[in-house]
């Protein structure tokens, strides 16, 4: 609920000081397509989870030189970030720095200590890869379902299947740096939000839309399932009429 969205203050507004108007602000609709600068705190640890900022991760000693420290990407109000960043976002708008605080229940949700189960030492082996890799505080996967291993002695283990921040206060910092507005730019955004690839080519005529598949993409088993999702997606979210996915196979070279 939004009501527990806490917006704090913003910051360096380069807009002025004080708040627009709401009739003048250019605040983001749903399925509006952006590029996310953000730190995520932990409010009562004051611990940063997570940058989008590599000279944040550097301030913060949790530079990975194996990253690429980049923008998020991300649809405005589909539901792909947690509820209270979700409200956040679609008052805010581009280029502009926002603090705000988000309570459990709009974040991760609160602690459920029913998520909290004792197993025999047994099933524990028999059910992970590796029994060499188990240590106190690390994810294991048991039944299809993550947790993290609290104890393991005399012959039990007790495992949290709780999100690591059920019941956390967050703390997002963000700035929204690029609104994707040209219309094969935002179909590209969205193919390889839902892929993973960026190798289709594009074409419109008029408000149809064929995407010519690469070849390698018959060997993708999750992508017979995945592109009826995202007719909908792209017709949700770009409106577009009739898509065509087109496969081509060249002749191989002799």
């Amino acid at each position: 609920m939004i009501s527990r969205l806490s917006i704090l203050h913003r910051l360096n507004e380069k807009g002025g000081a004080g708040r627009p108007d709401a009739k003048e602000a250019n605040h983001m609709d749903n399925g509006a397509i952006v590029h996310i600068d953000y730190d995520l705190y932990e409010v009562d640890s004051e611990r940063l989870i997570e940058t989008t900022r590599e000279d944040v991760a550097k301030e913060h000693d949790l530079f990975d030189e194996n990253r690429e420290y980049s923008p998020m990407i991300t649809v405005v109000g589909d539901g792909r970030l947690v509820a209270g960043f979700e409200a956040s976002l679609s008052d805010a708008e581009p280029d502009k720095d926002y603090e705000i605080d988000i309570e459990a229940p709009d974040a991760y949700g609160e602690r459920d200590a029913s998520l909290v189960e004792t197993i025999g030492q047994n099933v524990l082996m028999r059910s992970v890869r590796d029994p060499n890799l188990l240590a106190i505080g690390a994810p294991v996967e048991i039944g299809g379902r993550t947790g993290v291993l609290q104890f393991l002695s005399a012959g039990r283990a007790r495992i949290d299947y709780n999100h690591p921040l059920a019941g956390s206060t967050l703390r997002y910092n963000y700035n929204i740096v690029r609104v994707v507005e040209d219309r094969k730019e935002k179909v590209e955004t969205l193919l390889k939000m839902n892929t993973g690839r960026d190798d289709f080519e594009i074409d419109f005529e008029k408000d149809d839309l064929t995407v010519t598949l690469p070849d390698t993409i018959a060997y993708d088993q999750n992508w017979s399932y995945a592109k009826f999702s995202l007719v909908r997606t792209l017709r949700d979210h770009i409106g577009v009429g009739t898509i065509v996915f087109r496969e081509v196979h060249e002749p191989r070279a002799v």
